[in-house]
């Protein structure tokens, strides 16, 4: 497996691509409007400057990274001669299962089609395709090239030779994959979120302030970063999104995401993509720039 495609050139998409090139693959990144691509392409190589600067890489693998990317704004044209595609869309329902209908079509029938979903069963994807044993979740963690962990998920049809290969490409790319089976917000967001929405909850109730709600999770529970800032950092667009999933998939009242959570979303306020959510953001603040400091 050394051909990739990947489809979207946004934050997740973008990373996911940059990943996989600087491990030696040979990358097709999709998305239907060139703007994106350019911004997508501009983004990883500010990002690969980063890790030069700091003397991660070096300016040769920077360039031999980028030389391994090729950009289409066609899905047809896009995965030719591919191995695997990752699908990093918007986290919609209908926009994936139409994805994963054109993949189906437009691929022949040995490729792995992997979506890079939070929260969206892999199996419903699956369904839409002729071939859900080859239909997996790569559950990529953001920012993608500093992030260890990779959620891989299990449709109910996906086969074990095809969950043992994705296993074993995740290592690849110095990554820790963990397997989990398909239920809603599978491990990751089935804890987080709740917690997320739960400090949301807490702020709307007037409890406490965004900087004491933070500062009690970072001191008091050793979180690296607050529920409040990684919301931002996260999207709150995706945060209720994915909220919303949980509540619909379980039909349990706990998962009801926040009015405050909603009405911000509403208002256009969803953290760091927008320059404001639970904090100020700017204009100017980019993904590695937070992650640097959540990693620390």
């Amino acid at each position: 497996m050394k051909n990739v495609a990947v489809v979207g050139a946004g934050t997740m998409g973008n990373g996911i691509a940059h990943t996989f090139a600087q491990f030696g693959y040979n990358v097709s990144l999709i998305d239907l409007a060139q703007a994106s691509l350019d911004k997508g392409i501009a983004t990883i190589t500010k990002n690969l400057d980063r890790m030069v600067a700091k003397e991660k890489i070096s300016e040769s693998d920077k360039n031999d990274t980028l030389a391994r990317i090729s950009t289409f704004t066609s899905i047809k044209n896009g995965v030719k001669g591919v191995d695997l595609v990752v699908e990093a869309a918007t986290e919609n329902i209908d926009l994936k299962l139409k994805i994963f209908k054109d993949l189906d079509e437009a691929t022949d029938s040995n490729v792995i089609l992997a979506s890079n979903t939070s929260s969206i069963s892999i199996t419903k994807i699956a369904a839409v395709t002729s071939r859900p044993d080859k239909v997996i979740g790569m559950h990529f963690m953001n920012p993608v090239p500093i992030m260890k962990l990779v959620e891989i998920i299990r449709g109910y049809s996906t086969s074990d030779e095809v969950t043992n290969l994705i296993m074993e490409t995740s290592k690849k790319l110095n990554k820790v994959p963990v397997e989990v089976n398909d239920y809603p917000g599978f491990v990751a967001n089935r804890i987080l979120m709740p917690m997320i929405n739960e400090a949301i909850i807490t702020l709307h109730e007037g409890v406490a302030g965004v900087e004491e709600i933070d500062t009690v999770m970072k001191l008091g529970m050793a979180h690296p970063m607050g529920p409040l800032q990684l919301a931002d950092f996260i999207g709150l667009d995706v945060c209720l999104a994915i909220m919303e999933v949980l509540h619909d998939g379980f039909g349990n009242p706990k998962y009801a995401p926040c009015p405050l959570l909603v009405n911000m979303v509403m208002a256009g306020k969803k953290g760091i993509k927008s320059g404001e959510g639970f904090y100020s953001w700017g204009h100017g603040t980019k993904d590695l720039i937070v992650a640097d400091n959540f990693t620390k």
